[in-house]
Protein backbone atom coordinates (compact mmCIF):
# COMPACT_ATOMS: atom_id res chain seq x y z
CA UNK A 1 0.00 0.00 0.00
CA UNK A 2 0.98 3.54 -0.44
CA UNK A 3 0.36 6.78 0.52
CA UNK A 4 -0.49 10.03 -1.12
CA UNK A 5 -1.10 13.82 0.05
CA UNK A 6 -3.97 15.63 -0.85
CA UNK A 7 -3.32 19.82 -0.69
CA UNK A 8 -6.80 21.25 0.30
CA UNK A 9 -6.36 24.24 1.48
CA UNK A 10 -4.01 27.22 1.00
CA UNK A 11 -4.52 29.68 3.92
CA UNK A 12 -0.95 29.27 6.13
CA UNK A 13 0.28 31.44 9.24
CA UNK A 14 2.53 32.98 6.80
CA UNK A 15 -0.06 34.30 4.20
CA UNK A 16 -0.14 34.70 0.61
CA UNK A 17 3.79 36.44 0.47
CA UNK A 18 5.16 33.39 1.24
CA UNK A 19 2.25 30.74 -0.06
CA UNK A 20 4.60 29.64 -2.92
CA UNK A 21 7.77 28.95 -0.49
CA UNK A 22 5.36 26.96 2.10
CA UNK A 23 4.04 24.58 -0.86
CA UNK A 24 7.38 24.01 -1.62
CA UNK A 25 8.22 22.73 1.41
CA UNK A 26 5.16 20.73 1.78
CA UNK A 27 6.03 18.84 -1.60
CA UNK A 28 9.60 17.94 -0.99
CA UNK A 29 8.91 17.04 2.83
CA UNK A 30 5.96 14.72 1.08
CA UNK A 31 8.08 13.33 -1.67
CA UNK A 32 11.10 12.78 1.02
CA UNK A 33 8.66 11.11 3.15
CA UNK A 34 7.88 8.72 0.63
CA UNK A 35 4.58 9.71 -0.32
CA UNK A 36 3.80 8.38 -4.18
CA UNK A 37 1.16 11.09 -5.40
CA UNK A 38 0.61 14.69 -4.31
CA UNK A 39 -2.48 15.95 -5.51
CA UNK A 40 -4.71 19.51 -5.76
CA UNK A 41 -8.58 19.98 -5.70
CA UNK A 42 -10.09 21.31 -8.46
CA UNK A 43 -11.69 24.12 -7.26
CA UNK A 44 -11.80 27.84 -8.00
CA UNK A 45 -13.45 28.58 -4.14
CA UNK A 46 -12.78 26.98 -0.69
CA UNK A 47 -15.47 24.36 -0.20
CA UNK A 48 -17.40 24.00 3.02
CA UNK A 49 -16.13 20.62 4.21
CA UNK A 50 -12.72 22.47 4.38
CA UNK A 51 -13.76 26.62 5.08
CA UNK A 52 -15.70 29.65 3.95
CA UNK A 53 -15.45 30.31 0.28
CA UNK A 54 -13.12 33.01 1.04
CA UNK A 55 -10.27 31.18 2.04
CA UNK A 56 -6.89 31.23 -0.07
CA UNK A 57 -7.51 28.40 -3.68
CA UNK A 58 -5.48 28.20 -6.46
CA UNK A 59 -6.32 27.00 -9.57
CA UNK A 60 -5.10 23.27 -10.00
CA UNK A 61 -3.42 22.97 -13.42
CA UNK A 62 -1.41 26.25 -12.86
CA UNK A 63 -0.40 25.15 -9.32
CA UNK A 64 0.51 21.86 -10.39
CA UNK A 65 2.72 23.14 -12.85
CA UNK A 66 4.48 24.81 -10.33
CA UNK A 67 5.04 21.44 -7.97
CA UNK A 68 6.46 19.76 -11.19
CA UNK A 69 9.28 22.09 -11.23
CA UNK A 70 10.01 21.90 -7.32
CA UNK A 71 10.00 17.74 -6.97
CA UNK A 72 11.59 14.96 -9.21
CA UNK A 73 9.52 11.86 -8.27
CA UNK A 74 6.14 12.23 -6.92
CA UNK A 75 3.38 11.95 -9.15
CA UNK A 76 0.82 14.67 -9.54
CA UNK A 77 -2.33 15.19 -10.16
CA UNK A 78 -6.15 17.06 -9.59
CA UNK A 79 -7.79 15.20 -7.41
CA UNK A 80 -9.85 15.25 -9.03
CA UNK A 81 -10.75 17.61 -12.66
CA UNK A 82 -14.02 19.32 -12.70
CA UNK A 83 -14.64 17.92 -16.50
CA UNK A 84 -16.97 21.07 -17.19
CA UNK A 85 -14.38 23.63 -16.22
CA UNK A 86 -11.96 23.50 -19.40
CA UNK A 87 -12.68 22.08 -22.91
CA UNK A 88 -11.65 18.64 -22.75
CA UNK A 89 -9.00 19.30 -26.17
CA UNK A 90 -7.34 21.68 -23.37
CA UNK A 91 -7.84 19.59 -20.73
CA UNK A 92 -5.90 17.04 -22.69
CA UNK A 93 -3.31 19.75 -23.44
CA UNK A 94 -2.97 20.95 -19.92
CA UNK A 95 -2.12 17.13 -18.40
CA UNK A 96 -0.20 16.38 -21.28
CA UNK A 97 2.37 19.52 -20.52
CA UNK A 98 2.28 18.60 -16.91
CA UNK A 99 3.21 15.27 -18.07
CA UNK A 100 6.25 16.61 -20.25
CA UNK A 101 7.26 18.97 -18.02
CA UNK A 102 7.08 16.57 -14.94
CA UNK A 103 9.03 14.25 -17.03
CA UNK A 104 6.77 11.62 -16.67
CA UNK A 105 5.01 11.98 -13.63
CA UNK A 106 1.44 12.94 -15.02
CA UNK A 107 -1.91 11.50 -14.16
CA UNK A 108 -5.15 12.70 -14.96
CA UNK A 109 -7.83 12.63 -12.26
CA UNK A 110 -11.62 13.44 -13.33
CA UNK A 111 -14.81 13.73 -12.34
CA UNK A 112 -18.45 14.84 -13.79
CA UNK A 113 -17.96 18.31 -10.67
CA UNK A 114 -20.45 19.08 -8.11
CA UNK A 115 -19.44 22.65 -6.96
CA UNK A 116 -22.59 24.77 -8.24
CA UNK A 117 -21.82 27.60 -5.88
CA UNK A 118 -18.75 28.28 -7.36
CA UNK A 119 -18.85 27.75 -11.24
CA UNK A 120 -22.38 30.28 -10.87
CA UNK A 121 -19.79 32.69 -9.34
CA UNK A 122 -17.10 32.77 -11.77
CA UNK A 123 -19.67 32.25 -14.38
CA UNK A 124 -17.92 28.75 -15.38
CA UNK A 125 -20.33 26.28 -16.86
CA UNK A 126 -22.48 23.75 -14.83
CA UNK A 127 -25.21 22.09 -16.70
CA UNK A 128 -27.33 19.10 -15.29
CA UNK A 129 -25.98 16.34 -13.80
CA UNK A 130 -27.09 14.08 -16.49
CA UNK A 131 -25.43 16.25 -19.20
CA UNK A 132 -22.23 16.31 -16.58
CA UNK A 133 -21.81 12.74 -17.17
CA UNK A 134 -22.27 12.84 -20.61
CA UNK A 135 -19.44 15.36 -20.69
CA UNK A 136 -17.72 13.25 -19.03
CA UNK A 137 -17.53 9.82 -21.07
CA UNK A 138 -16.90 12.36 -23.89
CA UNK A 139 -14.26 13.85 -22.00
CA UNK A 140 -12.69 10.66 -21.60
CA UNK A 141 -12.83 9.59 -24.93
CA UNK A 142 -11.61 12.76 -26.46
CA UNK A 143 -8.00 12.51 -24.15
CA UNK A 144 -7.62 8.84 -24.59
CA UNK A 145 -8.18 9.56 -28.85
CA UNK A 146 -5.77 12.13 -28.67
CA UNK A 147 -3.33 10.34 -26.45
CA UNK A 148 -3.18 7.94 -29.15
CA UNK A 149 -1.66 7.89 -33.22
CA UNK A 150 -5.40 8.58 -34.31
CA UNK A 151 -5.69 12.59 -34.90
CA UNK A 152 -9.11 12.30 -36.59
CA UNK A 153 -11.62 14.10 -35.91
CA UNK A 154 -14.32 13.55 -32.86
CA UNK A 155 -17.91 13.98 -32.98
CA UNK A 156 -19.77 13.74 -30.17
CA UNK A 157 -22.78 14.92 -28.52
CA UNK A 158 -21.35 17.91 -26.69
CA UNK A 159 -17.68 17.96 -28.46
CA UNK A 160 -16.60 18.60 -32.03
CA UNK A 161 -13.34 18.16 -32.67
CA UNK A 162 -12.11 18.84 -36.18
CA UNK A 163 -8.74 17.34 -35.62
CA UNK A 164 -7.51 15.45 -32.54
CA UNK A 165 -3.84 16.24 -33.10
CA UNK A 166 -1.59 16.39 -29.34
CA UNK A 167 2.28 17.56 -30.11
CA UNK A 168 4.26 16.46 -28.51
CA UNK A 169 2.62 13.38 -26.78
CA UNK A 170 3.11 12.03 -23.24
CA UNK A 171 5.86 10.52 -22.17
CA UNK A 172 3.94 8.65 -20.02
CA UNK A 173 3.36 5.68 -21.66
CA UNK A 174 1.12 4.39 -23.27
CA UNK A 175 -0.37 7.94 -21.87
CA UNK A 176 -1.11 9.43 -17.89
CA UNK A 177 -2.61 6.94 -16.49
CA UNK A 178 -6.63 8.09 -15.72
CA UNK A 179 -8.00 8.03 -12.24
CA UNK A 180 -12.52 8.69 -11.76
CA UNK A 181 -13.70 10.01 -9.00
CA UNK A 182 -16.93 9.10 -7.53
CA UNK A 183 -18.95 5.61 -6.53
CA UNK A 184 -21.84 6.28 -8.63
CA UNK A 185 -22.68 2.60 -9.61
CA UNK A 186 -24.75 2.88 -12.94
CA UNK A 187 -22.21 5.60 -14.48
CA UNK A 188 -19.41 6.12 -13.13
CA UNK A 189 -17.72 2.92 -12.03
CA UNK A 190 -18.68 1.87 -15.52
CA UNK A 191 -16.74 4.58 -16.74
CA UNK A 192 -13.67 3.46 -14.18
CA UNK A 193 -14.50 -0.22 -15.61
CA UNK A 194 -13.99 0.85 -19.41
CA UNK A 195 -11.64 3.89 -19.22
CA UNK A 196 -9.65 4.39 -16.12
CA UNK A 197 -6.45 2.78 -14.40
CA UNK A 198 -7.54 3.89 -10.84
CA UNK A 199 -10.92 4.64 -9.00
CA UNK A 200 -11.37 6.42 -6.11
CA UNK A 201 -13.84 5.72 -3.19
CA UNK A 202 -14.22 6.71 0.31
CA UNK A 203 -13.75 4.41 3.32
CA UNK A 204 -17.54 4.08 4.22
CA UNK A 205 -19.38 1.11 5.37
CA UNK A 206 -20.74 0.30 1.55
CA UNK A 207 -16.97 0.20 0.32
CA UNK A 208 -17.15 -3.67 -0.11
CA UNK A 209 -20.25 -3.38 -2.34
CA UNK A 210 -18.74 -0.47 -4.37
CA UNK A 211 -15.58 -2.46 -4.93
CA UNK A 212 -18.35 -5.85 -5.88
CA UNK A 213 -20.06 -3.37 -8.05
CA UNK A 214 -16.61 -2.39 -9.56
CA UNK A 215 -15.80 -5.96 -10.27
CA UNK A 216 -19.41 -6.87 -12.08
CA UNK A 217 -19.12 -3.84 -14.25
CA UNK A 218 -15.23 -5.50 -15.30
CA UNK A 219 -16.84 -8.63 -16.07
CA UNK A 220 -19.84 -7.21 -18.07
CA UNK A 221 -16.66 -5.25 -20.04
CA UNK A 222 -14.22 -8.22 -20.39
CA UNK A 223 -11.65 -5.91 -18.01
CA UNK A 224 -9.53 -7.28 -16.15
CA UNK A 225 -10.92 -5.59 -12.22
CA UNK A 226 -7.04 -6.19 -10.96
CA UNK A 227 -5.49 -4.04 -13.55
CA UNK A 228 -7.60 -1.24 -11.87
CA UNK A 229 -5.69 0.30 -8.89
CA UNK A 230 -8.21 1.17 -5.90
CA UNK A 231 -7.68 4.31 -4.57
CA UNK A 232 -9.38 5.55 -0.57
CA UNK A 233 -9.73 9.27 0.26
CA UNK A 234 -9.38 9.68 3.77
CA UNK A 235 -7.48 12.05 6.21
CA UNK A 236 -4.15 11.05 7.43
CA UNK A 237 -3.76 12.06 11.37
CA UNK A 238 -0.95 10.92 12.91
CA UNK A 239 -1.62 12.75 15.83
CA UNK A 240 1.21 15.91 17.18
CA UNK A 241 3.61 13.12 18.59
CA UNK A 242 2.11 10.17 16.59
CA UNK A 243 0.61 8.66 19.05
CA UNK A 244 -2.63 8.09 16.42
CA UNK A 245 -0.35 6.35 14.12
CA UNK A 246 -1.51 2.68 15.48
CA UNK A 247 -4.88 3.52 15.31
CA UNK A 248 -3.94 4.65 11.80
CA UNK A 249 -2.45 1.64 10.81
CA UNK A 250 -5.43 -0.20 11.79
CA UNK A 251 -7.41 1.07 9.39
CA UNK A 252 -5.02 0.92 6.35
CA UNK A 253 -4.49 -2.92 7.23
CA UNK A 254 -8.35 -3.14 7.28
CA UNK A 255 -8.59 -1.25 3.84
CA UNK A 256 -5.57 -3.32 2.16
CA UNK A 257 -7.43 -6.21 2.95
CA UNK A 258 -10.58 -5.06 1.15
CA UNK A 259 -7.96 -4.54 -2.23
CA UNK A 260 -7.25 -1.05 -1.84
CA UNK A 261 -3.44 -0.26 -2.44
CA UNK A 262 -3.92 3.69 -2.11
CA UNK A 263 -4.75 5.79 0.16
CA UNK A 264 -4.81 9.32 -0.31
CA UNK A 265 -5.54 12.14 1.93
CA UNK A 266 -5.29 15.57 3.56
CA UNK A 267 -2.95 16.29 6.38
CA UNK A 268 -3.27 18.54 9.32
CA UNK A 269 -1.01 21.17 10.21
CA UNK A 270 1.15 19.81 7.12
CA UNK A 271 2.48 22.99 6.88
CA UNK A 272 4.45 22.15 9.89
CA UNK A 273 6.19 19.98 8.01
CA UNK A 274 6.44 17.42 11.45
CA UNK A 275 2.87 15.27 10.16
CA UNK A 276 4.62 14.50 7.38
CA UNK A 277 7.79 13.37 8.92
CA UNK A 278 5.95 11.42 11.41
CA UNK A 279 4.23 9.66 8.04
CA UNK A 280 7.29 8.66 6.60
CA UNK A 281 8.94 7.48 9.60
CA UNK A 282 6.27 5.29 11.48
CA UNK A 283 3.67 4.65 8.37
CA UNK A 284 5.09 4.16 5.19
CA UNK A 285 7.33 1.63 5.92
CA UNK A 286 4.82 -0.02 7.76
CA UNK A 287 1.71 0.00 5.03
CA UNK A 288 4.42 -1.16 2.06
CA UNK A 289 4.49 -4.56 3.84
CA UNK A 290 0.63 -4.79 3.45
CA UNK A 291 -0.40 -7.28 0.77
CA UNK A 292 -3.90 -6.03 -0.95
Amino acid sequence: MELGLHVADFTWPNGPQHLAKDLTRIAVAAEDAGFTMLSVMDHVWQIAVVGPPERDMLEAYTALGYLAGRTSRIKLLAWVTAVVYREPGLLAKAATTLDVLSEGRAWLGIGAAWNEEESRGLGLPFPSTKERFERLEEALQICLQMWSEDEGPYQGTHYQLARTLNSPQPLSTPHPPILIGGGGEKKTLRMVAQYAQACNLFPSPDLPHKLDVLREHCANLGRDYDEIKKTVMMRLDPGAQGEKVDELLGQLQELAALGISHVHGNVANAVSIRPLELLGERVVPEIAKFEN
